[in-house]
């Protein structure tokens, strides 16, 4: 059998899944610039001046900042891998898939772990935090999702943060869904490990995993007693090869860090506020709009970057889905877990959180259920900003 390729064309899609995002045309122009060495002065001014620039995002001073090579499950993967030793206590918040996925990993590095489940879409009391620290006194690090992707729930972590460093342990969070579009503050917060991806708030490609460490969590690494598990994903290697040293470790996706740089410098452009005051204000309109045509949220302390809605009775939830694609060009996402084939998840995230966005979105919702009023509510918001 022979095969005929044609050319590359993918269609121009509006983004507004749980990711990705909207890429805007700097980035894929940055995407496109000529291909240097991965150890090209050049290129490693680039890292230097990317890494700088992540630690503004990230709100951080932590001199091991850098983006690993992998999506976001890589910079998961990263903090377990180098923070844990077969026989370690890991507590894994789990309210959502993401807070599962965290159990695993944990565990095939080696950790005990003690799962703390609470329904999907409901975000933790620091009580319950406090109440399992002291069952499990000898815990080493608790993980926490500070946004959970498959839920849209927004987790409060300031709180949470100061009970478990006074039990004595290290704070990991997931930040995929949150860096670059809601308020994350790592050192004010002393999250001690952090991790996103490229591809949500910060609209730029899949391809890396933002990572931070804290001096804590470093002197943790440098205490080892057992080699890290994955040798891609050590740290001990991977911060000589971003630090001044520049130790060869493996050829890094060169053009995808001149994407990340650019994204990073947009927001930098744009400030972190003035960013978390535009998707609040999308948020907003979104949800007034959302609830006017009887769309009720999941979890009660819901995301700006991520909205997540059960879907109307009698329904074919993915038909839906499928003619917002082909009829109007929109990507919107599907539930997991225990809201399969019941729940909508649509992201406004970093370049997908416009105002025409929400409108386009709203329209295409009202003819498709043959309902009204959502667009009007949006402009309600709108006009009152």
């Amino acid at each position: 059998m022979t095969n005929t390729y044609t050319q590359l064309d993918p269609p121009s899609r509006v983004l507004l899944g749980p990711g990705p995002s909207d890429v805007p045309p700097r980035i894929l122009t940055a995407l496109a610039s000529p291909t240097v060495g991965h150890l090209d002065p050049t290129y490693l001014q680039i890292m230097d001046e990317t890494r700088q620039l992540l630690r503004d995002t990230f709100k951080t001073k932590n001199e091991l900042t850098l983006a690993v090579s992998g999506t976001g499950s890589a910079g998961m993967e990263a903090c377990f891998a180098n923070l844990v030793e077969p026989g370690d206590h890991v507590i894994t918040c789990v309210n959502g898939v993401f807070g599962t996925r965290m159990t695993d990993v944990a565990q095939r590095y080696g950790a005990i772990t003690h799962p703390l489940e609470i329904d999907w879409g409901q975000t933790y009391d620091p009580r319950q935090i406090a109440d399992t620290l002291k069952q499990n006194p000898q815990t080493k690090i608790l993980a926490i999702v500070h946004a959970e992707t498959s839920t849209g729930a927004h987790q409060p972590l300031e709180e949470i943060s100061r009970i478990v460093h006074d039990a004595g342990a290290l704070l990991l969070v997931d930040a995929v869904t949150s860096l670059g579009g809601l308020d994350l503050r790592v050192d004010d917060w002393q999250i001690d490990a952090v991790y996103s991806g490229t591809q949500k708030c910060l609209s730029c490609p899949p391809g890396l995993a933002p990572v931070s460490f804290s001096p804590a969590a470093l002197a943790v690494m440098d205490a080892r007693t057992t080699k890290v598990q994955s040798w891609y994903l050590d740290m001990s290697m991977l911060r000589n090869y971003w630090g001044e040293q520049r130790v060869y470790h493996h050829t890094a996706p060169v053009n995808m860090t001149y994407a990340l740089r650019e994204a990073l410098l947009l927001i930098h452009e744009e400030t972190l506020d003035a960013r978390f005051a535009r998707h609040h204000l999308n948020h907003t309109a979104l949800r007034a709009g959302l609830e006017a045509i009887d769309l009720q949220y999941i979890p009660q302390n819901s995301l700006t970057t991520l909205n997540a809605v059960h879907t109307p009775a009698n329904i074919d939830e993915a038909d839906i889905r499928k003619q917002l694609l082909n009829q109007f060009n929109i990507e919107i996402g599907a539930g997991l877990g225990p809201f399969k084939g019941k729940a909508w998840r649509i992201g406004l995230m970093g370049a997908s959180s416009t105002q025409s966005n929400v409108t386009l979105l709203l329209a295409a919702l009202e003819k498709l259920l043959d309902r009204s009023g959502a667009t009007h509510a949006a402009a309600d918001v709108y006009n009152a900003a």
